[in-house]
């Protein structure tokens, strides 16, 4: 890694040896930075507080051999990155004002791809990680990792049918819960329905009506009109004397007729009152039809204006016009059929959410008997590791309980028991430790010294680390709290863990860092800050010095040294 204005480091090139690497220095040397700059290049948050004061911006850059078709490998060529050699060159840049840039291979790429290439790359085990692990939830996640797909594949289908009962538990609450706001809204849509069947309207009824109305009422003066008008044109019986519009017309027409041959204008306007004349005697014949054909009928008025009230009374309530009011029916008809089928809907989830939860206890109990198998073989690895790291007598065993609830609360059953359970089973997962035998088992975070703790998160770490499928382990000062024999031990297991893994350490021990293949020292120079040449390989004497101050804070102590190359020693032929 190339690390650039990031916190006190100015700039510096960090190479990590392909078996253990130990990173030492003095406390507040930037030894931490090396894990933050690891953590950005993993996707870790981009805190702008860690831009080195004065910079524009933080870098780190990172060199990191993948496998050909490994999952990382291939993730990163989806997103187009181009490998290297057999490696991934990965960038992150950090701005001051807050802004975060990544690149892998050459192509920029959302940060959030960093996080997934992490997942198959390393596994970073701190500080954090052991607090977390002190928290029952936490283990049971850890525990369930450790079981593989015996855990996972049963969890897949639990998690599924966890998630389809939460949504039918919440719509049966919801159609339960506001069973008397919908009776009360059904009981509202059939009366309306009902009324509006009962006048039975028909589209555009309330129109034909209103015009009805009003001819009949004023059907005096529309048939006196219409006779007055019949007269004009045709004549009335009662003046033979009188002269109607339709004789003189045909006279006008009969004398143009006369002469048309002789001019063509004249013959145009002859044909034109010919025309006149036609429909003259047309509106006059329409005229005695409309007298004769006109009611004046007042039971027939008074019909209408019943109708129309009737139809007014729907429109008021319902909708502006008829067309409004039958629409409204409509909608209002399906929405009754949805609120009557409340009831059938209720039985049928009672039943889907009966069926739900008598499938979660069975999953739930194939995930309980799965964990109580790889409880039983972690708690023998931790064991084992205990043994190497100096607490031979120490016993770790993982307790798996479930709570039992009242058969009437929300529960699953799980092995004739009614249980609570989560959206991860019925089981409670928690690890106790006996120090020494007789001692009762007791949770670990209360159960264990300072520097037992520390040995113990170690071992499950260790443990976890066997099972991660990743080629390169981060532990960050996992070590803290240990010292003498069992600190030897410590980094006695990590050389051991080394053989098959890329393994980094941050360490502040020198028992610790006498068993690394490669230690880096993180110095700073006068001015507080890390150059490039403040992170060195420590070969030979400059070990040698660097294991003394560790051990006595004396680099020159005649008796330290001797005890630094002691260590060096029994590092080389004890692992």
């Amino acid at each position: 890694m190339r690390i650039r204005s990031l916190g006190v480091i100015d700039d510096a090139v960090v190479e990590l040896s392909p078996g253990f690497t130990a990173v030492t220095g003095e406390t507040g040397a930037g030894k931490t930075m090396v894990v933050t700059s690891l953590g950005l290049l993993l996707g870790g948050r981009a805190d702008p507080a860690l831009v080195r004061l004065g910079a524009k911006s933080a870098v780190v850059e990172g060199r990191i051999s993948v496998g050909p078709q490994t999952p990382a490998a291939v993730r990163a060529e989806e997103a187009g990155a181009e490998l290297d050699d057999g490696a991934l060159l990965i960038s992150r840049t950090l701005s001051a004002e807050g802004r975060s840039r990544a690149h892998v291979g050459g192509r920029s790429v959302p940060v959030g791809l960093l996080a997934e290439l992490a997942d198959d790359l390393v596994a970073v085990h701190g500080q954090t990680d052991q607090q977390g692990l002190l928290r029952p939830a936490r283990q049971r996640q850890a525990l369930d990792r450790y079981a593989g797909d015996a855990v996972a594949v049963p969890l897949a289908k639990y998690t599924a049918a966890h998630r389809r009962l939460r949504a039918v538990a919440a719509e049966l609450e919801e159609l339960t819960t506001l069973a008397r706001e919908r009776s009360q809204e059904a009981d509202l849509l059939r009366f309306g329905l009902d009324e509006i069947a009962a006048a039975e309207p028909q589209p555009g009824e309330d129109t034909e009506l209103a015009a009805e109305a009003e001819r009949l009422g004023h059907a005096e003066a529309l048939a006196s009109a219409a006779t007055a008008a019949h007269a004009a044109l045709a004549g009335n019986p009662e003046d033979p004397e009188g002269v109607e519009a339709t004789t003189l017309v045909a006279g006008a027409h009969r004398a143009l007729e006369a002469v048309r041959s002789h001019d063509q204008d004249l013959a145009a306007l002859a044909e034109r009152l010919g025309e006149i004349g036609i429909l003259m005697a047309d509106v006059a014949g329409e005229l005695a039809s409309y007298a004769d054909g006109l009611d004046a009928d007042p039971l027939r008025l008074a019909a209408v204006e019943e109708r129309r009230a009737a139809l007014n009374h729907l429109t008021r309530k319902y909708g502006p016009d008829i067309a409004a009011v039958l629409a409204w029916a409509e909608q209002s008809a399906a929405r009754l059929a949805e609120l009557d089928g409340d009831d059938d809907r209720i039985g049928e989830l009672t039943a889907e959410r009966d069926a739900l939860r008598a499938e979660l206890g069975d999953l739930a109990q194939t995930l309980t008997d799965a964990r109580t198998a790889s409880a039983e073989r972690f708690a023998d690895a931790v064991t084992a590791e205990l043994a190497e790291l100096a607490m031979p007598h120490a016993r770790v065993t993982v307790e798996i309980r479930q709570t039992e609830v009242p058969e009437d609360a929300d529960g699953i059953v799980v092995g004739g028991r009614t249980v609570a359970y989560g959206p991860a089973g019925a089981d409670e997962v928690e690890l106790l430790l006996a120090p020494h035998p007789g001692a009762p088992p007791r949770p670990i975070a209360k159960g264990a010294s300072g520097g037992e703790l520390s040995r113990v998160m170690l071992a499950v770490e260790v443990v976890f680390a066997g099972s991660d499928p990743v080629p390169t382990y981060l532990f960050d000062e996992v070590d803290a709290g240990v010292g003498g024999k069992a600190a030897v031990e410590v980094g006695r297991r990590l050389a051991r863990l080394a053989k098959s893994a890329q393994v980094v350490v941050v360490t502040h021990l020198p028992q610790v860092a006498a068993f690394a293949d490669r230690q880096l020292l993180v110095a700073k120079t006068n001015d507080g800050s890390v150059t490039r040449s403040g992170v060195t390989v420590l070969e030979g004497e400059e070990r040698v010095r660097e294991l003394s101050r560790m051990l006595a804070g004396q680099e020159d102590s005649e008796t330290a040294r001797a005890h630094a190359e002691e260590l060096l020693e029994t590092a080389r032929t004890g692992r």
